[in-house]
């Protein structure tokens, strides 16, 4: 419940945001960005990755499978559960039975994330023919996705195993979605399974000192390796904590909401005070200098306005959440693209690194500003 300050604070803050974009504004910026998100592509190959396995590894376009689309599908996902815009809808299905026309997909970290839409989708239906591919893809997770030390998730990815690694991306790619299949499918091993990971990676990858979070952990160095303080990063953890605590309905008093919840805050407070005048947030979080990068701010955004429209946060951080989606609005060109968005970012072996990543569309970014602006229309009647 708010207290007399934390509601004037709201109502204050709420005030002026809808003074400046009413929800038809929100609604066609939203509209913008789903038809930009499904005609990106990378006809020429500026943002090939590689080609593995006789497969086009390609994280930028739409009609590719890996975790860049699999975020995209979930903002289409939560923006269709408010709208229930059966054209939103529509892209959704529509992607998965394009896919599904093609060689399956090798498993790994990121490839897993598709799965967190499909179990949307698997549940807004009563056909049941997409639950024996997602147990296909829990049972993997659950019995054959290699582990580290302490049982943690190692974050294999397409080429390369990154041997007793933690990352923080691992949270949204893969264990969200283990999280949502068993409770789809009535198994409650893979619930406790998530929970489980979740609380290894709070373990070994926030930062004690600040509340933020680092890239990743080795347990084969026992060190955070370039100790990077990345926002995308931070991004994930600030948007799926209270995504986690409401997908499972954990109720106040939970030993892991209530562990979950001050993290959280813990994280959020950190970021307030590294937040740009811009809104933005920097892409190296504790280098004010690095270039401001919009698919975080985005994420963040998201993270941090629903967690205080879901009561995880005080009323008190609703400037900073609604500052950062004035940023993201502020960065959709006429086009309706996400700008100042960074590509697809590995751990690097120094922090400068993260610093060069080229600026481009990206799937993930297009989502992370549907969803911000999908909760930040909640605010509006």
């Amino acid at each position: 419940m708010l207290n007399g300050s934390d509601a004037l604070a709201r109502v204050d803050v709420v005030r002026r945001f809808r003074a400046r974009h009413g929800a038809p504004g929100i609604d066609t910026l939203m509209d913008a960005l789903v038809g930009s998100l499904v005609g990106i592509a990378d006809d020429d190959g500026e943002f090939l990755v590689s080609v593995i396995e006789g497969r086009r590894y390609d994280i930028k376009s739409w009609h590719h499978w890996d975790w860049t689309q699999g975020v995209g599908l979930y903002g289409l996902a939560r923006m269709y559960e408010r709208s229930r815009d059966p054209g939103v809808r529509a892209h959704v299905e529509h992607w998965f039975r394009n896919r599904f026309d093609e060689p399956a997909v090798t498993k790994t970290i990121n490839t897993m994330a598709p799965m967190l839409a499909l179990a949307h989708l698997a549940g807004w239906s009563a056909d049941d023919s997409w639950h024996p591919l997602l147990a296909e893809w829990a049972e993997w997770a659950m019995h054959d996705l290699p582990r580290t030390e302490e049982g943690g998730f190692q974050h294999l990815v397409i080429d390369l195993p990154n041997e007793q690694q933690l990352w923080d991306d691992t949270l949204m790619m893969t264990v969200m979605p283990l999280a949502k299949i068993g409770l789809l499918l009535g198994r409650p091993a893979y619930v406790e399974e998530a929970k489980r990971q979740f609380l290894l990676h709070v373990k070994y990858l926030a930062d004690r000192a600040t509340g933020l979070w680092f890239h990743g952990w080795t347990f084969a160095e026992r060190n955070h390796m370039s100790g990077a303080l990345w926002a995308r990063g931070n991004s994930w953890i600030t948007m799926a904590i209270p995504d986690f605590i409401e997908l499972l309905d954990l109720p106040e008093g939970d030993g892991v909401r209530e562990f979950l919840v001050a993290t959280l805050e813990a994280q959020v407070a950190a970021l307030r005070a590294c937040q740009r005048t811009d809104g933005l947030w920097p892409t190296i979080l504790d280098d004010p200098d690095s270039y401001g990068e919009a698919s975080a701010t985005a994420g963040i955004a998201y993270g941090v306005l629903k967690a205080v429209r879901l009561g995880l946060l005080p009323a008190g951080y609703l400037e900073t959440g609604l500052r950062a989606a004035e940023a993201v609005i502020a960065h959709i060109d006429a086009r309706g693209e996400l700008a100042q968005v960074s590509f697809g970012t590995p751990i690097f072996a120094t922090v400068e690194e993260y610093k060069q990543v080229p600026i481009t569309t990206m799937p993930y970014g297009q989502a992370m500003a549907i969803l911000a602006l999908d909760e930040a229309r909640r605010l509006h009647p």
